[in-house]
């Protein structure tokens, strides 16, 4: 294990997690012992962020080493690694993953920062190109409830490597106990925002709309809701590629119009798919054909159609079917209007008082889009009463 260099500090905070008194997360930190080395590469300004979780994963981890930097050429140490067998990269972005490899590693190279800085630190060290890459699809949404993340099936660096080794390993239980110390950051976090108070503010108008909602609100025909699941693989599954569309549902508000279709998988049907859409692997494997769902979806939508969900998602997943519109986040516009708000669409709904009806759609897709509707239907007066 390598050790971390400490700092001193300015104010008085644990040497070991560097947080005040009130905020130290040590005693919740596990010992847990791996066959796989966990190799963490990490973005200097990371390094920085109070509520950053590498270097909690890594005092978890004995069989870790914890590296700072953003070009590791010249690292004799990380070069030593990368021509070892046995080394794979842990990526959890399936747009990156270009192969997955043939059996469990035996070293996992995670590369920790926020995306842009993950993204800037694969593309300054070929040295990783050449190694295979694991791509992570999170069997539940994370719990990174303080920090803004690209789309709800992003994970905290601590929450994909306790998913991944859980499945290298095959221990899916042991390494929950790693979420201990992120589960207790996270809620004191919050407490610290709630205790706050409001902030002060300037005299003025209230907020109004933002652009996007009022140009919903201006063609409220055009609006429809869309939600999509996908068929994606975990690593127990060693099959590469991007997730493809599997279940669509939609919604137009404005006239209660209602979309459902399962296209069927075009490749095996992950392991843990089905049980991940509570749906019977029957019904997906019984779908349409993507020929046969594109023009029935198509004459839903009608030529001027405004799709909206939450994060960009769905949208992706049917762009990569052919059929790419306008689209709206919700989320997104949630998170800038509304700051400390809960990242899950079924938090969102409750913390806005949304009035959700029941789900008219089946598995995890028809909760999501009912969520969907409710939080569609009260945030313009929620965005108007914010402070």
């Amino acid at each position: 294990m390598t050790s971390i260099p400490e700092t001193a500090q300015a104010r008085d905070v644990c040497r070991r997690c560097r947080r005040p008194p009130g905020h130290c997360w040590c005693a919740l930190v596990p010992t847990l012992a791996t066959r796989t080395r966990v190799v963490f590469l990490q973005h200097p300004r990371e390094r920085r962020v109070a509520i950053g979780t590498a270097r909690m994963a890594h005092l978890a981890l004995p069989n870790s080493e914890l590296h700072e930097g953003v070009s590791f050429a010249g690292n004799a140490a990380v070069e030593r690694l990368v021509r070892e067998p046995g080394v794979a990269v842990l990526f959890p972005d399936a747009a990156l993953e270009r192969r997955a490899p043939l059996a469990p590693p035996t070293s996992l190279i995670v590369v920790d920062g926020t995306w842009p800085q993950a993204r800037k630190l694969i593309r300054a060290n070929p040295l990783l190109s050449g190694l295979p890459r694991i791509g992570l699809v999170p069997a539940r949404p994370g719990n990174y409830r303080i920090r803004r993340e690209p789309s709800p099936s992003c994970l905290a660096t601590v929450e994909a490597v306790a998913a991944v080794l859980a499945l290298l390993e095959d221990d899916r239980g042991r390494f929950d106990a790693m979420l201990d110390a992120f589960t207790f950051m996270v809620e004191q976090q919050l407490a610290c925002v709630a205790s706050r108070g409001a902030p002060r503010r300037r005299a003025g108008p209230r907020p109004t709309l933002v652009p996007e909602l009022r140009a919903l609100a201006a063609a409220p025909e055009d609006v429809v809701l869309l939600h999509g699941e996908a068929n994606a693989h975990g690593l127990e599954e060693r099959a590469p590629g991007r997730p493809e569309l599997l279940h669509l549902v939609a919604v137009k508000p404005a006239g209660g119009a209602r979309f459902e279709a399962f296209l069927a998988p075009r490749r095996p049907l992950g392991h843990r798919t089905a049980l991940h859409l509570d749906v019977d692997p029957g019904r997906l494997l019984g779908g349409e054909s993507v020929a046969s769902v594109m023009p029935r979806l198509e004459a839903f939508l009608g030529p001027r159609a405004r799709l909206c969900g939450w994060g960009s998602v769905a949208a992706e997943l049917l762009a990569r079917e052919g059929l790419a519109r306008p689209r709206v986040d919700l989320r997104a516009i949630f998170a800038r209007r509304l700051p400390g708000h809960p990242r899950g669409l079924d938090r969102a709904a409750v913390a806005i008082g949304a009035d959700v009806g029941p789900a008219w759609a089946a598995g995890r897709a028809g909760r999501m889009i009912a969520w969907l509707a409710a939080v569609y239907a009260a945030l313009p007066g929620a965005i108007r009463g914010s402070p």
